[in-house]
């Protein structure tokens, strides 16, 4: 090669090398707070949460009917007279031999019962419930909730890292938690760079320059961040020019954990991010071997003395790519697990799902691609017909994505691995 060749291109990085990489780099948030149980969704677990108590606390019963001895109906046609009423809430006396108790569901079970005969498998004797015609011969426990069923005392029921979600909550409350410990939220500063970007309401449609572009990235960034618990600062639409990014990454800096951008990280004389941070701290450039999204960086940006406890550590700063579909797909498979594992939550492994496809890709990329599907009612997937990644309208018509492997075609009827939308923006 001589003097004037152009160096060689490294090679591209695998999707699951860079998420391993990027994910090493993550030392996950440690300053907690404690916040009402009402407002903790979404939260993560700062400590494990351990139960105090036995949930239910007693035997209760999980049928209307009558609480009965075993030893007192050894066949079905025994009368049994009643000789207490036990409502959910309420005291029971031991029952008596030879009686039953009329019984609620939720009511704690009276000492010395063994079952509870449902109401249906019973008949009234002479009015006012004085005694009961048992129709069925229960077995033993039958339709009686233990005692520490649920949780048992002294057991972790969430762990630290749990992502709380609103069946958790409900959980946590059973074991009388009106407060719980969460990990502080990340703070992410969001920037976008580009002159050509106007942000809607600020221009009419009919009045926009040539080459001017509504940013949309900023509005499914922002909310993505927002889902996944995060503090957003939305610091705008930075100009391109070197002095202004330069400023907006040193205040960003300085009070937050990440800072995310989308565009503006290649090597134009008019993308200034890239040198920006290389000046304020390091900086990876990586092309990952997916479509869409091969432009990625990672790095980080250091912080002013001043910061306060925060200051020892970097600010992380990653970049996406400017085109909405390449930016979102990138956000839910890079983005989204970095964030988790700052939060110190688990970091779900992908689980597709094998679905035919009703479509044909006759053409591979060398690149590993993840399609815009959406299922139909014949329980297959159907292919968005533009799968280019400036056209968001496939992500919003799309229900999910075709991981297809690198160099792989498809045929319609093929088995193809399937993500869904809901699971990824989970």
């Amino acid at each position: 090669m001589n003097a004037s060749s152009p160096p060689a291109r490294a090679p591209l990085m695998a999707l699951d090398a860079a998420l391993d990489q990027l994910l090493a780099r993550v030392e996950p948030l440690t300053a907690a707070e404690s916040v009402a149980t009402f407002e903790a969704d979404g939260r993560v677990l700062a400590e494990d949460l351990v139960s105090v108590l036995h949930v239910p606390p007693q035997d209760n019963s999980s049928m209307d009917g009558y609480a009965v001895r075993l030893a007192d109906v050894p066949e079905k046609g025994v009368v049994l007279p009643v000789s207490q009423r036990i409502a959910a809430g309420h005291a029971a006396e031991a029952l008596r031999p030879g009686t039953c108790a009329r019984i609620f569901t939720g009511a704690p079970m009276p000492a010395g019962a063994d079952a509870v005969v449902m109401q249906e498998d019973t008949r009234e004797v002479g009015g006012n419930l004085h005694a009961v015609h048992i129709d069925a011969v229960p077995a033993p426990g039958q339709w009686v909730r233990r005692a520490g069923e649920d949780v048992t005392r002294g057991a972790v029921v969430l762990p630290r890292g749990h992502r709380l979600t609103p069946a958790a909550l409900g959980l946590a409350a059973s074991l009388g938690r009106a407060q719980l410990p969460v990990l502080r939220r990340p703070r992410v500063a969001l920037f976008s760079t580009g002159d050509e970007l106007v942000m809607p309401g600020e221009i009419a449609p009919q009045d926009m320059q040539p080459g001017a572009i509504y940013n949309s990235n900023r509005f499914f960034l922002r909310v993505l961040l927002q889902r996944l618990g995060c503090e957003v600062s939305d610091l705008g639409i930075v100009p391109d020019r070197r002095d202004l990014t330069l400023a907006a990454l040193k205040t960003a800096a300085d009070h937050h954990d990440l800072i995310l951008t989308s565009g503006g990280v290649s090597v134009g004389e008019e993308d200034h991010i890239k040198p920006a941070v290389q000046q304020l701290g390091s900086l990876d450039l990586w092309q990952i071997a997916m479509k869409p999204g091969k432009p990625f960086a990672c790095g980080t940006v250091r912080r002013d003395a001043g910061a306060g406890a925060d200051a020892a550590q970097p600010c992380h700063f990653i970049g996406l790519p400017g085109n909405p579909v390449s930016s979102f797909v990138t956000f839910l498979l890079l983005v989204r697990p970095f964030l988790l594992r700052l939060q110190g939550a688990p970091v779900p492994v992908l689980q597709p799902v094998l679905l035919p496809a009703h479509f044909d890709l006759p053409r591979a990329d060398k690149r590993r691609e993840f399609l815009r599907v959406r299922r139909n009612t014949a329980g297959g997937l159907d292919l968005f017909p533009n799968q280019s990644s400036g056209v968001l309208t496939s992500v919003v018509w799309g229900d999910g994505l075709v991981d297809n492997p690198a160099g792989g075609t498809i045929a319609h009827g093929d088995a193809v691995a399937y993500l869904s939308f809901a699971d990824l923006l989970a």
